[in-house]
């Protein structure tokens, strides 16, 4: 059956799902914005134990939350937790999708997740957060949350698209990654942005976002209040 739901807003978007009685959708905690009263919360390891111990190691919750209404129809609402929009991917068997695991907002429960390993080791050292990306499989739809806008690409075989690291929201399973130098040695020392950048090769579609969520929270630092100091003992 196919999902029915309905992404509202502009510039913070929720994706509101309506559930049969039986369907159900795997989100991460804390991403629930609403829901009707039939609907039934549980926490689970989706995939079992060393699924859940996987994605601990990224960083993520061991357990994902499973929702479905009870009795009638019902709806639940998710969003993302910063200024953005969200993106849908269709998964069919045999057509997996790659995205960053902070990307992940809900997806169906007949849908897999698991981790993918960057395919070169540089890409590992030097690409951050995005070493250990996030690789969806089965059968249904996944909710991404993009900081920003939303940029899709569809690379040509061989085409290459250079990506400020941290931009890059997901990809077709058919797309090389890899880490690159962001130039020559004055571009990296005095260029202003960074020491590498993220490559991308074709075939396939990309999306990106516009903002990089760790820049967001490194230029706003300046300007959050300071604590204040702490009394003197020799008052």
């Amino acid at each position: 059956m196919t999902l029915k739901f309905e992404i509202i807003g502009d510039n913070l978007q929720m994706v509101k799902c309506v559930l049969e009685p039986g369907a159900g959708l795997f989100a991460e905690a804390g991403s629930m914005v609403n829901m009707s009263g039939n609907m039934l919360m549980e926490s689970q390891m989706k995939g079992g134990l060393f699924s859940g111990i996987k994605r601990m190691v990224t960083g993520e919750s061991l357990f994902l939350t499973r929702f479905t209404p009870q009795d009638s129809r019902g709806f639940v609402s998710f969003a993302g937790n910063v200024t953005g929009k969200i993106f849908t991917v269709k998964i069919t068997p045999g057509k997996d999708y790659i995205a960053q695991k902070e990307c992940f907002l809900c997806c169906e429960e007949h849908v897999n997740l698991d981790i993918a390993f960057a395919q070169r080791i540089r890409a590992g050292l030097f690409g951050g957060a995005g070493f250990i990306l996030q690789r969806m499989t089965g059968d249904g739809l996944v909710f991404l949350h993009c900081c920003g806008d939303i940029i899709e690409l569809s690379l040509k075989p061989e085409e290459v698209v250079k990506v400020q690291t941290g931009l890059v929201v997901g990809f077709e399973d058919t797309v090389k990654y890899d880490i690159a130098l962001a130039g020559g040695v004055s571009t990296v020392l005095f260029g202003g942005e960074g020491l590498f950048v993220t490559t991308l090769t074709g075939p396939g579609n990309v999306v990106l976002q516009s903002m990089d969520i760790a820049k967001l929270a490194a230029t706003l630092i300046p300007y959050l209040p300071k604590p204040a100091p702490a009394p003197s003992a020799n008052k």
